[in-house]
């Protein structure tokens, strides 16, 4: 190495050391400028390494590295894939996606194997995705890529989360020896696609290969068992961890996940044992036990909960924990509770009230037969309400007899969901209450000439034989 180049390295290695010490987009600029100032603008690796700082520190400004990168005449493929990456992270899928087109225009630099996964995992989130999910996965077949670990697990990922569960699994069946992230993968494809028994069914497979799981695989698993009320098959998870797996056991995530499965399927004693032991309780955990007290009746406990939490300062509550507070407050018919709720969510926590916290309210109102107060709490909302909120007023005015304002909230509706059938039977049953059997006949009427079908009624079930097996398997393998 000549005098020179030597020199030209060492000054290129303290300019890239100061990018450590970069902390906010003021202090970036201010670097970027002193970089052009010592004749370094447009050198890769300093170019790099701005560019990375927007993508990737999460404080970065996304438009200002597009700025920069469009001034590099030959931009390399760790530039491509970090723009790609960090307009992802700033969920502009798009702008990604158009980044990709480009680079495979450009014709210079070919898309690599982290290029391919990162957008596969940025379009995995479109539900309009499948057919550039299946176009990328033809340009990696062509390009001999489809064996990549990382690339065939970001495929099943993608399949998955665009309820292409079938193509998920064979890409999945087709791999020799999964590790533990291919296992992970397409366990959560089956649960995003509500094929809880078959997530199950492939958390055994995992075991019986010698495949230990992590807390990713017992949160999803835990996650499939709450969903289809598997309490046996929780609980013997449970108990296995306690005994042969300490570290997962003291897992904040995978308690935090155990709660919400015995929440689920209707053991509250069993989730509030759980919380009570752990060492490390985060905002989810608090949130998670408040909301099982809530949606089980237990109004009281949850709320004198949600004080404890208060009291102990230790995690600052968001809009989940009140929403948790608010459908408590429901549940138990406790109606000033709800608006002191609401009051101190924006004064004393700067957390401004969605739908869903309206919403809670409204039912509350309603179940208390306050349905005009509920009427005016719409009226004045902030925000536009939705078909949900009015549906849920018209409930309480056909439960509560109030014909004159069921008839308001019926048009309110007409106008965002003039089909819902929901909104006809209960038109016609509050007609019906009220002896107004014309009125009934009419809604009736109107009802079948717009051809608007009811819902075939539903089913449940409480227990699950099949995985009787499975339970004894996973008691053993874990």
């Amino acid at each position: 190495m000549s005098p020179k180049e030597a020199a030209f390295w060492k000054a290129q290695q303290s300019v890239l050391t100061l990018f450590k010490q970069c902390s906010s987009m003021k202090h970036l600029k201010e670097m970027h400028a002193r970089v052009v100032q010592s004749g370094f603008g447009k050198t890769p690796l300093v170019v790099g390494k701005i560019i990375e700082f927007c993508a990737v520190s999460g404080q970065g400004d996304m438009n200002y590295a597009l700025r920069v990168f469009d001034r590099i005449d030959k931009p390399d493929a760790f530039m491509w894939n970090t723009m790609i990456r960090g307009f992802g992270k700033t969920h502009q899928p798009y702008m990604a996606i158009h980044l990709y087109r480009r680079m495979q225009g450009n014709g210079d630099v070919p898309a690599d194997t982290f290029t391919f996964s990162f957008v596969l995992k940025i379009i995995a989130g479109l539900e309009c995705s499948l057919k550039f999910g299946k176009q990328l996965h033809c340009t990696i077949l062509k390009l001999g890529l489809d064996s990549h670990t990382y690339v065939r697990n970001s495929l099943m990922h993608m399949y998955g989360m665009v309820k292409d569960i079938e193509t998920a699994h064979h890409l999945f069946e087709e791999i020799p020896n999964a590790d533990l992230v291919a296992w992970n993968s397409i366990i959560d494809c089956h649960v995003h696609c509500r094929n809880y028994k078959q997530a199950l069914h492939l958390f055994r497979r995992m075991l019986q290969s010698g495949v230990q799981p992590d807390d990713a695989t017992l949160g999803v698993t835990l996650s499939a068992c709450g969903a289809i009320g598997a309490l046996d098959f929780g609980r013997r998870i449970h108990s296995s961890l306690i005994q042969q797996h300490a570290k997962l056991g003291e897992s904040t995530s995978v308690s935090n996940s155990l709660i919400d499965m015995y929440a689920k399927c209707g053991a509250v004693e069993e989730a509030y044992h759980v919380f009570s032991g752990m060492k490390g309780k985060n905002v989810i955990s608090w949130n998670v036990m408040i909301l099982g007290l809530a949606s089980h009746g237990n109004g009281e406990e949850a709320l004198t909960l949600f004080a404890k939490m208060l009291q102990q300062n230790v995690e600052r509550p968001n809009d989940v924990t009140f929403l948790g507070v608010l459908s408590a407050c429901s549940h138990g018919g406790l109606v000033d509770e709800s608006r002191r709720c609401i009051d101190i969510m924006g004064r004393d926590y700067n957390i401004q009230p969605t739908i869903k916290h309206y919403g809670c309210v409204v039912d509350l109102l309603g179940r208390a037969g306050l349905v005009e107060d509920a009427y005016n709490l719409i009226k004045n909302m902030p925000i536009e309400c939705n078909a949900v909120v009015w549906r849920t007023l018209l409930a309480a005015c056909r439960l509560q007899g109030h014909v004159e304002l069921g008839e308001k909230v019926r048009k309110h509706l007409l106008e965002l969901e003039p089909d819902h059938s929901s909104d006809y039977v209960l038109l016609a049953n509050m007609y019906a209450s009220a002896g107004q059997w014309n009125e009934m006949s009419e809604e009736r009427r109107s009802m079948q000439q717009r051809r608007v079908q009811k819902p075939l009624p539903g089913n449940s079930f409480i227990g699950i034989p099949e995985l009787t097996f499975e339970i004894e398997t996973v008691e053993t393998l874990l």
